[in-house]
């Protein structure tokens, strides 16, 4: 039976991750001459958007053969604003490959994506780019790999002529103490015949060791090369072959499979990437998803170096997927997995921005445009205001901006500008706080019974809603709309931001059963309907969490800077200035390395003014660490619905509607 190996490319931007996918579809004889990314001309980077600016936007996948294994590769975005296109990757990949620069060594964005390798136990390859650059090193950057990344990281071989055009990977002949080592903390047979040195340590034995932890994520092998002269490549497509898990999923079962990227064809119809994870999907099987299905009209599977037409798309394989016009990014098709994997691997945006289109008439277009980008990223939240009239985006920084708005001029022929860049804040419950408005009593104008209590939950909960009522208690559907209309109303809190780390406990219900006239004419005027339910549970929802209380708290990023020593005491003021907390301050020989927190609305200010103060050596790392309480005045954010706070507003607005 034939395997398949989804493999992740995934490093910080300018790694060179593009140019070994490059390299290795070479290799395999996938194609016949290597890209550029400086030229626009690589396989994966196919929008003329990624050809110009020379960096990936959208993750990629090709196909190639490995023995009797074959790799769907799948390129992925570096630059820290197109995190969301690597968190959906990391659903359907068996292994990885981190590539980080011999120059540059691990940086702020390999530590983010190794933390959720780490977190989700992918098999991972780390590989050591550009051996063949001046400034490269090996000892400083295997180092860092161990202290900053994986201790468990051991190195397969070492490197000749460092920082030269003929820089050359050597594997090494025989195993290490190292090696030996790191694979005796998971072996305890191992580590007694290694401590007593009473038993020869055979190098199968060692090498079978190293293949079985290496796909169980405990142990990250370390390959250097290039991807450029192709230096290490051969070892490092040996090292896919034997240490990362080929599957022979069970084509035969009930098919469940996972999208994980959507995007729009030449016709405007919607194509699904989908990872199969058993079973198998037929052309004009009709497919379920959510609580939907959707015929499948069209298939295309990978196959050395492309997508070609194909009658089923089986377990373990990557296939394109026409005729699904409700799917979403997430969806699981058919079967849902038994132990669904964790969907939030990173944090989400932290800034949001108003898009104005250049002509006032081209806001229906803008809107159905945005919502198409949405389609393809779920993450940017689109945020339409009927009472203003304007769209918001939310984003992880300012090239993400910058793309939308070419995406939006060159695919749409819309030209936009954007309001200036806020910081998106959340809120969270400070106390307990219960309401309930009951059927047929005023000031109730519905025909439904709610009664919610608001509490406190964990941090990192996000909303947990519950039930204090029995389940029978009245029509599941009616339950169904409570539970939806509270996420939907906790997307604005008290001052305007979302609601999180939260518990609603639903305590009350009642509703009017069916009842018709004689002539069995429904009569709404007697009878509950859904529309009651999400009609009343915002009024509801909002005095208990009025009565509860919320406190507004801002994303803190956290930061490392490395700047020459003479400049430290210039940097330190400016760091306070804009809100930082530094932490440690380390000398390391003629330089500081400064560790601390920021405000997320103040990196990029800070990203600015770096080059100034530092002569342009200053270095700085920064990611997304948690939320911290605002002090002083708390930033509120204008509402875009009708206001449950404001009652007789909302009930102006909802029984007009009714």
């Amino acid at each position: 039976m034939v395997k398949s190996l989804n493999l992740g490319i995934l490093a910080h931007v300018d790694a060179g991750k593009t140019s070994l996918t490059e390299r290795l579809l070479h290799a395999a004889g996938v194609i016949d001459e290597i890209g550029s990314v400086d030229a626009g001309s690589t396989q994966t980077d196919s929008l003329e958007l990624e050809r110009r600016r020379g960096i990936t936007i959208k993750s990629a996948v090709v196909s190639f053969p490995l023995a009797d294994v074959t790799v769907n590769l799948i390129d992925t975005p570096g630059h820290p604003d197109f995190i969301a296109e690597v968190e959906r990757v990391l659903n359907v990949l068996d292994g990885a490959v981190l590539v980080i620069s011999a120059v540059e060594g691990v940086q702020a964005q390999t530590r983010v994506l190794m933390r959720a390798l780490h977190r989700l136990r992918i098999p991972t390859l780390i590989f050591v780019n550009k051996i063949d650059r001046r400034g490269a090193q090996d000892e400083r950057v295997l180092r860092s790999i161990r202290d900053r990344l994986a201790p468990a990281a051991v190195a397969l071989g070492s490197v000749t002529g460092l920082g030269a055009r003929d820089a050359r990977y050597l594997p090494f002949a025989a195993a290490g103490d190292d090696l030996v080592s790191v694979l005796a903390e998971h072996d305890d047979a191992l580590l007694a015949a290694y401590v007593d040195g009473t038993q020869a340590l055979c190098p199968g034995r060692l090498k079978d060791e190293l293949a079985a932890q290496s796909r169980r994520a405990l142990v990250h092998p370390i390959l250097f090369g290039s991807a450029i002269t192709g230096a290490g490549v051969a070892e490092l497509i040996d090292g896919i072959r034997e240490l990362l898990p080929g599957v022979a999923g069970d084509t035969g079962g009930p098919p469940s499979g996972t999208v994980f990227k959507v995007e729009r064809g030449p016709a405007g119809e919607k194509i699904a990437y989908v990872r199969m994870f058993a079973g198998t999907i037929r052309l004009r099987d009709r497919v379920p998803f959510r609580d939907v299905a959707g015929k499948v009209t069209a298939i295309r599977v990978f196959d050395r170096g492309t997508a070609v037409p194909a009658s089923s798309v089986e377990a373990g394989r990557i296939g394109k997927l026409w005729g699904l016009g409700d799917v979403r990014i997430g969806d699981e098709l058919g079967l849902p997995r038994t132990e669904p994997a964790e969907r939030r691997h990173f944090a989400p945006p932290t800034l949001e921005t108003v898009v104005v289109p250049a002509r006032p008439a081209d806001k229906g277009a803008l809107h159905v445009a945005l919502s198409q980008l949405a389609e393809q990223d779920p993450l940017i939240d689109l945020r339409q205001d009927d009472i203003r009239q304007e769209t918001s985006v939310s984003l992880y920084g300012e090239v993400q901006k910058e793309v939308i708005q070419a995406t939006l001029a060159e695919e749409f022929g819309l030209d936009v500008t954007f309001r200036e860049t806020s910081t998106i804040h959340v809120e969270r419950p400070v106390g307990t706080g219960a309401a309930a408005e009951f059927i047929a009593k005023p000031p109730n104008p519905f025909l439904a019974t709610v009664g919610l209590r608001v509490e406190p939950a964990p941090i990192g909960s996000g909303v947990d809603f519950r039930l204090e009522v029995e389940l029978g208690s009245m029509p599941y559907t009616f339950i169904r709309a409570v539970e939806e209309t509270v996420r939907e109303t906790l997307l604005q809190g008290l001052r305007g931001w979302q609601v999180t780390d939260c518990a609603v406990i639903l305590t009350h219900t009642g509703y009017w059963p069916r009842q018709s006239h004689a002539h069995a004419v429904f009569d709404k005027s007697m009878s509950s309907t859904a529309g009651d339910f999400r009609n009343l549970t915002p009024l509801v929802l909002m005095e208990a969490l009025r009565q509860a209380g919320t406190r507004v708290y801002e994303p803190m990023h956290h930061f490392r800077l490395d700047l020459p020593e003479d400049v430290f005491g210039t940097v330190l003021p400016v760091l306070a200035r804009l809100g930082a907390v530094p932490g440690t301050s380390t000398p390391q020989g003629a330089s500081y390395l400064v560790e601390g927190v920021v405000p997320a609305a103040r990196v990029h200010e800070l990203e600015q003014r770096l080059p100034s103060l530092t002569r342009g050596e200053g270095v700085l790392e920064s990611a997304f660490d948690h939320y911290q309480e605002v002090r002083g005045q708390a930033p509120a954010r204008p509402r875009t619905d009708h206001d449950p706070l404001n009652r007789k507003e909302y009930l102006l607005h909802v029984l007009r509607q009714v």
